[in-house]
């Protein structure tokens, strides 16, 4: 993933947000198979979806789908179809630049992993070509024009709708659904996915109603604090659990099309909210922030309410979600989040 084409930052917090994928040359299988034209809607073909770079149409059910989008390769293996090819998840990933949730819903499915490439330095074209797709996902990444067109070359091309990375995961489902014709069984997952929220509501329900801000510090410039606009995914969901975005978030954010915005650590005393998110990478990194003269002025530094992300897996459930992602972050992360809440009551 690209997110630090889209945001001048070097610290290793900020490569948190990217999340997702970043990384090295493509591996795994090549022929991953994309079973499955059981669970096709009846009259799905031909469809048109409209996106930020015009408008696509798919003649027929696809059978070999390559993604390009932070967690496109969730959406289409939820919906019974395993891709050929997915970006490589080094953010958070396991060994086979995969997640556990990924892992877990194709063995169920009894598909091969795909090839992994990498997108660090683009669309990674070739590689995508070798792979022979018939459908390209790309519904929340940042590809290019240029980048569209040349992908357009091998498949269809869904791109993003809106802003690039900024797509929320029910969107994504939908145009996801749409591609491959599969809008009825989305209808159903996405009533699954919201339960699971909701579930995640019910057993912590201290965290109703509390204000959040969504933060990366970086421990070697503790001159700035950076946050996730509105518009991120990350706040999304916290919003979709039932909390709010702090008043000052919502203020800094207004009428901004970026996802990531940063500050000096000199207003650290402006940013009140019931909880303070931030990742860090290694031991020791919280405890700093807690004890720096400037950031120790963030208010729920003060009263407990912050929640150190050390763990980049649990952290990515939030980061990308996605109907497989979302149970795993409503289980893993939203108890530190609860227990922030706790800590500060």
């Amino acid at each position: 993933m690209r997110p630090l084409r889209l945001v001048a930052a070097s610290a290793a917090a900020l490569l948190a947000l990217s999340v997702a994928a970043c990384s090295t040359g493509a591996s795994g299988s090549t022929d991953a198979a994309a079973p499955a034209s059981s669970g096709v809607d009846a009259g799905a073909f031909p469809v048109t979806i409209e996106h930020a770079h015009g408008s696509t149409t798919i003649e027929k059910a696809p059978t070999r789908v390559a993604t390009l989008g932070w967690s496109d390769q969730d959406f289409a293996l939820a919906l019974g179809v395993a891709p050929v090819g997915a970006v490589k998840i080094t953010w958070g990933g396991n060994a086979q630049g995969s997640t556990p949730w990924y892992d877990a819903e194709l063995a169920e499915l009894g598909g091969s992993q795909p090839a992994r490439y990498s997108d660090a330095d683009g669309a990674p074209v070739e590689e995508i070509a070798g792979l022979a797709p018939d459908l390209i996902l790309a519904t929340n990444s940042g590809i290019t024009k240029d980048e569209y067109t040349k992908l357009s070359k091998i498949a269809p091309v869904i791109a993003y709708p809106g802003e690039a990375w900024g797509t929320s995961w029910q969107t994504s489902l939908d145009l996801v659904a749409k591609a491959l014709g599969r809008t009825t069984q989305a209808a159903t997952l996405k009533q699954e996915t919201e339960a699971s929220i909701a579930a995640a509501a019910t057993k912590y329900p201290q965290t109703q109603g509390k204000s959040f801000i969504f933060g990366a510090l970086t421990p070697t410039d503790t001159s700035s604090i950076s946050y996730y606009t509105p518009l991120d995914n990350r706040p999304r969901l916290l919003v979709d659990l039932g909390m709010e975005n702090s008043p000052v978030v919502e203020k800094l954010s207004a009428g901004s099309t970026e996802f990531f915005k940063t500050i000096s650590a000199e207003q650290a005393a402006t940013l009140d909210a019931d909880v303070f998110v931030t990742y860090t990478e290694a031991s020791g990194e919280m405890e700093k922030y807690l004890k720096d003269p400037l950031l120790r002025q963030i208010p729920a530094f003060a009263s407990g309410g912050w929640v150190d992300a050390s763990n980049k897996t649990d952290s990515l459930g939030l980061s990308a979600p996605s109907p497989l992602a979302i149970p795993w972050a409503m289980d893993k992360f939203v108890p530190l989040v609860a227990a922030a809440v706790d800590r500060a009551a």
